[in-house]
């Protein structure tokens, strides 16, 4: 189902160390049977090993099969790029993201928040989806989400093109029930189809909502621009149950006052969030397939997400960054920082749930 992020040798039948806190310092195992949590394992402490050596897992994290298979968050990464409809490469975003995140550390000051000491994050490696069969693709891509998700895992996945979107939400879904969606992106991607095709990176929220796993009462995009083939296609949004907020209305409003409309309108329900990349302006993201000109700033879109504290958020992905158009790795460095903001919100809920503190 899963294959570790490139190509990483099998486990070793040796003993693991002893788990690492999020500072990357040797931290004491908890003792079995005592009802004591054992403490997550954290990054490569990078005093000791540089950020540009060893394997790239996100954010230097354990992968998964070295946490025992378990984990609070699963960093997943799904290399599958066939439903694009103009630049592909999209299918070596993941492992570009893992490479820029070398340089993220454990403590995230905007969210007053060590992540990776709140919760168990790992890097599962990559779905292996098939790039010729678009709908074998989608099913594989659900199994695999599903499979994580049953361990208890919410998952932040990295694409890959907004196909995989469909999967995801399907898999989720399964175990929420319909969840808002909360979808950042310079296009609608609510399209019926393309060249009779009706699983592409354009249709996914179209057929989320006719499958019923999205709650229709909570819907909204966010960094909308640019041209559209007439005004049926925002007729047809609207009818879905979508709101948007446009580029120019985060430039406007600000990104605070959004974010308390976004809050406003998600409220208790599960909140699923999917990014993708070129909602940033091309000065900000250039390496993603479909740029479109008069998008959101980095800064913005990541105040935003800091602004979703409280939601309930179960699970999210980050698609659509092709590094063959990128430069000196100006998309795949904020994709990476967006990762770890959606990343430390889910830290956070899943401490607070435990009852322990969400601070550092």
């Amino acid at each position: 189902m899963t294959s570790t992020p490139n190509d990483l040798p099998e486990p070793r039948d040796t003993p693991a160390p002893p788990p690492a806190r999020a500072d990357g310092e040797t931290a004491p195992a908890a003792q079995q049977g005592d009802g004591v949590r054992q403490l997550p394992r954290g990054p490569v402490d990078s005093s000791r090993v540089p950020r540009y050596a060893g394997p790239a897992t996100f954010a230097r994290l354990p992968r998964l099969d070295e946490v025992g298979g378990r984990a609070d968050v699963a960093v997943v990464g799904v290399p599958f790029d066939t439903g694009v409809s103009y630049r592909p490469g999209a299918r070596f975003g993941g492992n570009a993201v893992r490479e820029a995140s070398r340089l993220l550390r454990p403590y995230n000051p905007a969210q007053h928040a060590s992540p990776f000491a709140l919760a168990q994050v790992a890097d599962a490696g990559d779905v292996a989806a098939n790039p010729f069969d678009i709908d074998e693709a989608v099913e594989t891509v659900e199994a695999a989400a599903g499979a994580l998700l049953d361990t208890g895992a919410r998952l932040m996945t990295l694409g890959g093109d907004h196909t995989i979107a469909l999967p995801l939400l399907r898999a989720v879904a399964r175990r929420h029930g319909p969840v808002a969606l909360l979808h950042f992106d310079a296009h609608l991607d609510t399209w019926d189809t393309y060249f009779g095709a009706a699983y592409t990176h354009g249709t996914p929220f179209r057929r989320a909502v006719e499958e019923g796993v999205l709650d229709t009462s909570a819907l909204s995009h966010v960094g909308i621009r640019g041209p559209l083939y007439g005004p049926k296609d925002l007729d047809d949004d609207a009818k879905m149950g979508f709101g948007i907020v446009t580029s120019a209305d985060v430039m406007r409003r600000g990104p605070d006052d959004v974010a308390a409309q976004l809050r406003e309108r998600i409220g208790d329900r599960p909140l699923y969030v999917s990014v993708d990349i070129d909602v940033l302006d091309p000065a900000h993201a250039p390496g993603t397939g479909t740029p479109e000109a008069g998008g959101l700033t980095s800064r913005e879109l990541l105040e935003i997400l800091r602004g979703l504290a409280g939601c309930r958020l179960v699970s999210a992905d980050l698609v659509e960054v092709a590094p063959a158009y990128d430069h000196a790795e100006i998309t795949s460095v904020a994709a990476s920082h967006t990762a770890y903001e959606l990343t430390t919100l889910m830290a956070r809920q899943i401490a607070e749930g435990r009852g322990t503190s969400g601070g550092s």
